[in-house]
């Protein structure tokens, strides 16, 4: 069997056992998903490849620990986010500006579609970038439940559990988190229904 066909939990099996190269290829399975949420929690961009490495250095050491009762992406996430947390709380101003340089995101780097004339396409860049200084906009709690679910897709229960709190609270922070964000692009949104 070929490394490149192993499943994820081959992998994890055998990186807990010492085997470096099966833990590479999970850092890059996982790489840049992390890397975007971080810079989406708040992180610049230097500040999130800096603490990249850092979730995946504590998973690293913490691998035996891994209980794979969640998906190991949703683990880390948790690290993503409690490492993101730790940094933002040490940073004198609260949020991160926005960074023209956003290619090494992958998933803010959305593919223009082909169909999608230059207007078009012009105007889902500029959302884009509303949408990204929308978010910066909100609470922290507020941002992480919105990036969690809204942007990464994970479900409320994935979610609340990588933040630490009930769904019940997880779902509130979410529904102010998506209000907020609507009240903000209000002004974007009313453009592009004249």
């Amino acid at each position: 069997m070929s490394r490149a066909s192993l499943s994820e939990q081959e992998l994890i099996k055998r990186a807990r056992s010492g085997d470096e190269n099966a833990f590479a290829q999970l850092v890059n399975a996982h790489a840049s998903r992390v890397y975007g949420a971080l810079r989406r929690f708040g992180l610049d961009a230097g500040e999130a490849e800096e603490v990249a490495q850092e979730v995946f250095l504590r998973a690293w050491r913490g691998l035996a620990r891994f209980e794979e009762r969640a998906k190991l992406s949703t683990w880390l996430y948790r690290i993503a986010f409690n490492e993101a947390q730790r940094r933002l709380s040490r940073r004198p101003a609260p949020r991160a500006q926005p960074d023209p340089d956003r290619g090494a995101d992958p998933i803010l780097a959305v593919p223009e579609a082909p169909e999608l004339g230059p207007d078009a396409q012009t105007l889902e860049r500029e959302f884009e970038q509303a949408l990204e200084e929308a978010l910066d906009e909100l609470p922290a709690d507020w941002r992480a439940a919105v990036v969690l679910r809204d942007v990464e897709g994970l479900s409320t229960h994935d979610a609340a559990e990588i933040v630490g709190i009930r769904e019940a609270a997880f779902k509130s922070r979410l529904h102010r988190g998506r209000m907020q964000l609507r009240t903000l692009l209000e002004p974007y949104l009313e453009l592009e229904e004249g």
